[in-house]
């Protein structure tokens, strides 16, 4: 079996391509997008953090507090300097939009602000359409770059197109923004390693130089993505009869969830608990921020068997009709 290109399957870029940012967006129709098939998230993530350093020399990128606890590595790996923006509020466990927009206004001009586009790991706390908006409004006038890492869509909300709103809303307001994809949890392509960097740009001709300069950071990388899984996309999301049964399947997966949350903020309700659980619906994607404490954590997993992460994240897709009563039992019991 032959390899595939430096940039991969060109019929899954395509696919990869249009699913994030529309089928019918501007950008798309002018073959404005420069993309490369990459190594998943973590592969989309570690190229572009090599393209800015090549290309966005001596800018610094900014980093969510919290975040998925790679992305540093990733960076820091490229050689880019790194700061960190406010983004999760304990006291309210919801979103500090207040300090995320002051951060955002401080910065030097030109940062490049790294951006969950939804189901934000590890707090499952996303922003609302109308706050994207004002974050697109304000980083546009600052003309910081949006590198958006996209690696839950449609385990948000149950709906692609929805979850992909925040990038409709940068690229209408005129920004040329990056993007990572990862097919690995929607399409539970875990082990191959099935993602997609791109870079909107100015023009097709621009959008050609710009991939070419995509290709000559990952060959030296590693050479060519695997193909598997690439076949695998490509052919659910060319094909309108079994993109639908995709579609229909990510929302049972992601709507599953949601009752889970629902459930296990009520079984804590009706255990007595004096603490306010609201988060734990409000909240989306596969993550719950419990707002337990490493202290709690470690008693769950000493006492109960149950593990979850130090920071208290609950990884809601482990959370089922026949182990829910007996997490939040546990979770009671070590919050009192």
């Amino acid at each position: 079996m032959e390899y595939l290109p430096i940039g991969g399957n060109k019929e899954f870029v395509i696919q990869s391509v249009k699913l994030a940012y529309g089928a019918d967006s501007p950008v798309v129709k002018n073959d404005q997008i420069a993309a490369v098939q990459s190594l998943s998230g973590t592969g989309s993530c570690r190229l572009f953090a090599e393209f800015q350093r090549r290309f966005l020399p001596h800018t610094t990128v900014y980093i969510p507090v919290p975040t998925w606890s790679n992305h540093h590595n990733i960076w820091r790996d490229a050689g880019v300097a790194q700061k960190t923006y406010r983004y999760y509020k304990p006291e309210t466990r919801g979103l500090d939009f207040e300090g995320l927009m002051e951060d955002i206004q401080a910065a030097p001009n030109g940062s490049v602000f790294l951006l969950h586009a939804c189901a934000h790991n590890p707090t499952g706390v996303d922003p609302t359409p109308e706050q994207w908006q004002q974050m697109s409004k304000l980083m546009l006038e600052k003309s910081h770059f949006p590198f958006l890492d996209m690696a839950y869509q449609g385990f948000a909300t149950g709906d692609c197109t929805r979850d992909a709103q925040a990038i409709g809303i940068f690229i209408d307001d005129g920004h040329r923004v990056g993007l990572s994809q990862s097919f690995a949890k929607n399409m539970g392509l875990y082990g191959q390693r099935v993602g997609c960097f791109s870079l909107v740009c100015e023009d097709k001709q621009e959008a050609a130089r710009v991939e070419s300069q995509m290709k000559a950071i990952a060959r030296p990388m590693y050479s060519n993505p695997p193909l598997h899984g690439a076949l695998l996309v490509s052919e659910i999301l060319r094909n309108d009869d079994l993109k639908q049964q995709w579609y229909q399947e990510v929302a049972v997966m992601a709507n599953r969830i949601k009752d889970m949350r629902s459930l296990l903020r009520k079984s804590l309700e009706d255990l007595g608990s004096s603490h306010s659980w609201q988060h734990v619906t409000d909240q989306i994607g596969m993550f719950c921020y419990s707002g337990m404490t490493p202290e709690m954590v470690d008693t769950l997993a000493e006492k109960y068997s149950i593990y979850m992460t130090r920071n208290g994240r609950i990884s809601m897709a482990g959370v089922n009709t026949r182990n829910v009563a007996r997490l939040a039992e546990a979770m009671h019991d070590v919050t009192q």
